[in-house]
């Protein structure tokens, strides 16, 4: 599968499990072109299970687009995690139910559990508020990012990034079940916190999580 098709597989599916409806959020996927750094990326206000590889723009990383249509308004949110991580291979970015309520509350996601480890640290940030498509908002998420793979955007969704295609949507996915969960949890008290070892035990156990090892483990 080449990549705008992978690129249209995955936005499909963001629909298909609920983290989109319609056509909120959008995603990308890092792709080098011509000797140009750059992504392919979601166009602007188009149904996902209509889209077509021909419909999905390039932008490099200098913000210049080509082929494809207009790209989406969340371009330099893309552009400027790729340019800051280098390990980002896919940005998506959701308007999911549990993380769009967190976000309008402007919450940060405590450590209540052990999986907010899987995305860099003892916690998962909201961003500071800013309008949608603007400088500002790029600025504000890169700052909540700071060692971490994924945060909130204030009053708007989340914001994640991985290796790739797949690992990002996987993070999505786990992100919105952390939110339903914390929001789930606090319906009924106040959660209780995991303390800084025992976060630090579990972000270290993710250092080779969904590893699969070769050859015969010792018993």
């Amino acid at each position: 599968m080449d990549e705008r098709a992978e690129l249209i597989a995955t936005a499909q599916a963001m629909s298909a499990i609920g983290l989109n409806r319609g056509t909120a959020g959008n995603l990308s996927c890092r792709l080098r072109k011509d000797d140009r750094e750059g992504f392919l990326i979601t166009p602007t206000g188009m149904d996902y299970a209509r889209l077509e590889p021909g419909d999905i723009p390039w932008i490099g990383l200098d913000g210049r687009h080509s082929e494809g249509k207009r790209p989406s308004s969340e371009w330099r949110l893309h552009r400027d995690i790729y340019a800051a991580r280098i390990e980002a291979g896919a940005v998506l970015h959701a308007h999911s139910p549990f993380a769009v309520s967190l976000a309008c509350l402007r919450r940060d996601i405590p450590p209540f559990h052990y999986m907010i480890a899987r995305f860099g640290g003892d916690n998962v940030r909201c961003a500071a508020y800013a309008l949608f498509g603007s400088q500002e908002l790029s600025n504000a998420a890169l700052s909540a990012l700071e060692g971490r793979s994924a945060c909130l955007l204030a009053n708007h969704g989340m914001a994640v990034y991985g290796g790739d295609l797949e690992q990002a949507l996987a993070l999505g996915v786990e992100l919105e079940t952390l939110c339903e969960h914390y929001w789930r949890a606090s319906l009924l008290g106040e959660p209780v916190l995991l303390n800084a070892r025992e976060m630090a035990a579990a972000q270290e156990g993710f250092g080779d999580y969904g590893q699969q090892a070769s050859g015969i483990e010792p018993p």
